[in-house]
C-alpha cells in the first residue's frame, strides 16, 4: 500500500502536466525547423546585374557552386542585365530579407552608380547588407587590330591628331565607361563613348571593327588578347599583373602617377537581411574564396581573392563611393 501511495502522486503530476509537455514536445521540432530552415526552405538565388559570360556571372558561377556546397543548399544564378547594373540591383533591393535573395555586386551598382544616375530606384547606401568581399581585377586597355597604333601613347597621338571624339570606345558597364572616360581626361584628349548592352557583346564589335577602343576585366579580354584578335595596350592597375606580364600600365605607358581603375565584385543582401543568415553566408563566401580550385580558375584573368568580414566589405564600399564620386567628377562624365 505505501507503494501505490508513493505512485500515485506521481501519476497526479504526470497527469496535471502531460498535456503541456506533450504540446511542448510536439511544437518542439517545429520551432527548431522554423529557427534551421534557411536555407533548406526554397534555393537561394544569385542576381548577376549583368550579362551570361560577363566577368560578373563567372565569378558568381564559381562561388555559387562553392556557397551550395558549404551551406547544403541550391544555387541558382540569374542574369539580370541592363543600365549598367541597375536593373538587377533594384530587384535585390526590392527582394525580401530572407537570405534567399543576394546581389553578385560590382562597383557598378554599390558605388558608382550614385554619381551616374539622377534617379535610383533606391538608395545605395541603404539598400544592402554587406555579406562578402570577393576579389578583384584590372582592366585591360584594348584596341581593334586595323587601329594603327601600338601603344597607348601612340594611340593618345592618334587622338590628338584627329578631330575630338575620332577615337570610340565600347562600354556595358560602369568601370568600362568610367575607365575609358578618365583615361581622356587624364591624356588630354576627347572620344566617343559607344554603349552596349553587354561586355560580350561590346567585345564582338570591337573585333568586328566597329569600334575603336574596349577597356574591360580581363575575363573578357585576355582570351581575345591571347588569341590574337585584339591588341592590348595596358593594364589599369598600379603594377602589372602576373596574367599579362608583358603588357604596362597605364601609367607606364603615358607617364603618369594617379591613373587606377579596379573592377571588383562583392555579395549584398537586402537590407534587413538577418546578421545569423549574413554570417552564414559570409562564412560560405568566404570559404570559396580560399579555395584553391576558384584561386586557380581565375589566375590567369587577374582576380585576386580577399576574404574578410561583412564589416571590411561596408568600409571597402564607403570608400569606393566616395573614391568613384571624386573621379566621375574629375572625367566631367555626364550624369545619365
Amino acid at each position: 500500500m505505501k507503494h501505490a501511495s508513493v505512485a500515485n502522486p506521481i501519476r497526479r503530476w504526470i497527469g496535471r502536466c502531460g498535456l503541456s509537455l506533450a504540446v511542448a514536445l510536439a511544437l518542439a521540432p517545429g520551432l527548431s525547423q522554423a529557427q534551421q530552415a534557411w536555407p533548406s526552405a526554397k534555393p537561394i538565388r544569385f542576381v548577376v546585374p549583368f550579362a551570361a559570360g560577363s566577368a560578373t556571372d563567372q565569378v558568381a558561377r564559381a562561388f555559387g557552386q562553392k556557397v551550395g556546397e558549404a551551406l547544403g543548399a541550391t544555387v541558382v544564378v540569374e542574369n539580370r542585365p541592363g543600365a549598367n547594373g541597375m536593373l538587377g540591383a533594384a530587384e535585390v533591393a526590392k527582394a525580401a530579407p530572407d537570405g534567399y535573395t543576394i546581389l553578385i555586386g560590382t562597383n557598378s551598382t554599390n558605388a558608382a552608380l550614385k554619381s551616374l544616375m539622377k534617379n535610383l530606384p533606391y538608395d545605395q547606401d541603404t539598400a544592402f547588407a554587406p555579406v562578402a568581399y570577393l576579389g578583384q581585377v584590372p582592366l585591360i586597355v584594348a584596341v581593334n587590330n586595323e587601329v594603327p597604333v601600338r601603344t597607348l601613347k601612340d594611340l593618345v597621338d592618334l587622338a590628338k591628331s584627329k578631330p575630338p571624339g575620332h577615337i570610340t570606345f565600347a562600354s556595358a558597364s560602369t568601370s568600362q565607361l568610367v575607365s575609358s572616360e578618365m583615361l581622356a581626361s587624364m591624356a588630354g584628349i576627347k572620344m566617343t563613348n559607344i554603349p552596349f548592352k553587354s561586355g560580350p557583346d561590346a567585345m564582338t564589335n570591337l573585333i568586328g571593327g566597329q569600334v575603336m577602343m574596349f577597356t574591360a576585366d580581363f575575363a573578357v579580354t585576355v582570351p581575345q588578347v591571347r588569341a590574337g584578335k585584339i591588341r592590348g595596350l595596358a593594364v589599369t592597375s598600379m603594377k602589372r599583373s602576373a596574367a599579362v606580364p608583358d603588357l604596362p600600365t597605364v601609367n607606364e605607358a603615358l607617364g603618369l602617377k594617379d591613373y587606377e581603375l579596379i573592377a571588383y565584385f562583392a555579395a549584398f543582401a537586402p537590407a534587413g537581411t538577418p546578421a545569423e543568415v549574413i554570417a552564414r553566408l559570409n562564412a560560405a563566401f568566404n570559404a570559396g574564396a580560399a579555395a584553391r580550385d576558384v584561386q586557380e580558375r581565375f589566375a590567369n584573368i587577374g582576380f585576386i581573392t580577399e576574404p574578410g568580414p561583412p564589416s571590411a566589405l561596408a568600409e571597402r564600399t564607403r570608400v569606393e563611393t566616395a573614391k568613384w564620386a571624386r573621379v566621375i567628377r574629375e572625367a566631367k562624365i555626364e550624369v545619365q
